[in-house]
């Protein structure tokens, strides 16, 4: 009996597992801050987390996935933005958006594509920080949607720290609280992406 209800589907998913799998799979290392995918950073991340005192919890704190906003993610939300977000006067503000990009446990690659087997093309994950973050499919991308529509890509799966894994996307996702104006730094323009 197979997981997966869709022939279409197993077929997407052994490919995209081929594609992206590979090249991340064997990475491992025991710090956050040492972690890399070839070709884009996350050093926005990376310092956001610090800013956030979030660092130590993804360290020492159990199991978690990551679904880590590259930097050229971090600059289209624009410098001034990004910039205003790492003050210490909105660590809140960032600290819910970093929280929303967080899942307890450790998910590969494989796990969500069985969930979305298991949910017809769908499946949602409950951040830490309360929230849902949707999946699905398109063509072979795993799509994360998040609660206003904006969608980020898997651009880079399974690389691992210790306790975590990460899967690189093209996009910050924003939740529920980041879409309402009042809560966003002075002139931001996160909301009205």
């Amino acid at each position: 009996m197979s997981l997966c209800p869709s022939p279409l589907l197993r077929i997407i998913s052994i490919s995209f597992c081929l594609f992206l799998g590979f090249s991340a799979l064997a990475q491992t290392d025991d710090s956050i801050k040492r972690y890399s995918i070839p070709g884009d950073s996350i050093n926005t991340l990376i310092r956001a987390l610090e800013v956030t005192d979030m660092l130590e919890l993804l360290e020492n704190r159990g199991d978690f996935t990551v679904f880590a906003p590259s930097d050229t993610a971090f600059d289209q939300l624009g410098p001034s933005d990004v910039d205003e977000l790492l003050k210490p006067e909105n660590k809140r503000t960032l600290k819910s958006l970093m929280s929303y990009h967080i899942v307890p446990g450790k998910l590969t690659a494989s796990q969500i594509l069985r969930a979305l087997c298991r949910g017809k093309g769908a499946a949602s994950f409950t951040t830490i920080q309360g929230e849902e973050l949707l999946a699905s499919m398109d063509g072979t991308d795993i799509v994360l949607t998040d609660c206003s529509g904006n969608q980020a890509r898997i651009t880079g799966a399974d690389t691992t720290a210790r306790n975590l894994v990460f899967h690189r996307i093209d996009r910050v996702v924003l939740p529920p609280l980041m879409m309402k104006a009042e809560s966003f730094p002075a002139e931001s323009s996160l909301g009205s992406r």
